[in-house]
């Protein structure tokens, strides 16, 4: 459960990591170890760096965002390459997609009001 302080991206971004987990885990079994694994790891990752950031000071926090960054943007490309490879429904990647999305358009808030600093 979340306390009011945590940022909105952070609360966001727990949810999603649970759809995720929960979606890699009905991935074949012969790519669990690959695509899964790599996925359900990334989705941690930033989770992590989302959540050290929060406390961290204001050059760790653009360092570890701009980690946090970048891994979604593997994220995306390795969503698309399971669903061209039938391991995602189309469902699931445009769920996952949005979410993704949202979380990036929040994160790049975050890391601009950072500028202003």
């Amino acid at each position: 459960m979340s306390s009011p302080q945590e940022p909105v991206l952070l609360v966001a971004w727990e949810r999603l990591v649970g759809e995720l987990l929960d979606r890699t885990a009905r991935f074949p079994k012969v790519v669990r170890f690959t695509f899964a694994s790599r996925l359900d790891g990334l989705a941690l990752d930033v989770l992590d760096r989302l959540a050290r950031a929060r406390f961290a000071s204001v050059a760790e926090r653009r360092r570890l965002l701009a980690e946090a960054d970048g891994d979604l943007a593997v994220i995306r490309v390795l969503l698309r390459l399971s669903h061209d490879r039938r391991y995602l429904d189309r469902g699931g990647l445009e769920l996952l997609a949005r979410g993704l999305d949202e979380s990036g358009r929040m994160l790049g808030g975050w890391r601009a009001s950072l500028d202003g600093r």
